[in-house]
């Protein structure tokens, strides 16, 4: 089955479908990419881990801390008035948890030297926690370096990476930082409405750089993983459309027979 959407699928930001085809995209994105390369560069999946802290556990969906509330009853029955000894309620406390998150490099074959530095970001880098702080000093160091770097923003929820000199933002962005000519930068923002477009992936001067068409490559990934098993299109996605845009969805939804 296709996305029924013209480029990015809403559905596929939920929590607990996005770890999923963040490392497939990735994947797939080399495997696009290494043939087009050769001989001179070669594409390697690389992988960073951290400890989440609570928000950054929470908004990739999973829980990181309970705590055991008694009820009303529950709390009179644990605390007699004439108890002879302490009450013992049981809790759980929270515990960090190691997120991994894998991007790509491309990578000159004669010196082994990163060319290009492509990113897809992850609900943990726009959420304010060790996540975005962890991201943001790895992005400032290669912004002063001399790889270029890509960004790819496929998530409407979170806190945008920071740039500066456009008010408009469209619901998805990609960002290409040439190194030669920082700090301005090529950004490519685009709506849900819109298919994802197509960029030039940045190389040494001289090299051809090769088009990079994200768009098909989700759409061939999706059906290939079976995202249509997985998604019920008779509800609203997570996080909400605006309502001009959930609007527009449901007319989309219904002609494709999906509502």
């Amino acid at each position: 089955m296709s996305i029924p959407f013209p480029g990015m699928d809403p559905y596929l930001e939920r929590p607990d479908l996005w770890p999923d085809l963040h490392s497939r995209l990735i994947v797939r994105l080399a495997d696009d990419l290494a043939p087009r390369l050769r001989p001179h560069y070669y594409v390697s999946v690389e992988e960073r881990t951290y400890l989440a802290t609570t928000g950054d556990a929470d908004f990739i969906g999973t829980p990181d801390v309970a705590v055991v509330r008694p009820s009303l009853h529950e709390t009179a029955a644990a605390y007699p008035e004439d108890a002879a000894t302490p009450t013992v309620i049981t809790v759980e406390v929270p515990l960090p948890e190691q997120i991994r998150e894998t991007f790509l490099e491309v990578r000159a074959v004669a010196d082994a030297r990163v060319i290009t530095l492509l990113e897809i970001l992850s609900p943990t880098n726009k959420r304010a926690g060790e996540g975005r702080a962890h991201y943001l000093r790895k992005r400032l160091q290669v912004l002063g370096s001399l790889t270029h770097l890509v960004e790819i923003d496929l998530l409407r929820a979170g806190e945008p990476l920071p740039m500066h000199g456009s008010t408009y933002r469209g619901d998805y962005r990609i960002l290409v930082s040439r190194e030669a000519t920082r700090p301005r930068a090529e950004l490519l923002p685009f709506s849900l409405r819109r298919p994802i477009p197509a960029f030039r992936l940045p190389l040494q001067p001289g090299d051809t750089e090769p088009l990079v068409e994200l768009n098909p490559l989700l759409h061939d990934l999706y059906d290939r993983a079976g995202y249509d098993l997985r998604i019920d299109y008779r509800t609203a996605p997570d996080p909400p459309l605006a309502e001009a845009d959930a609007a527009w969805a449901d007319e989309l939804l219904r002609e494709a027979k999906l509502r």
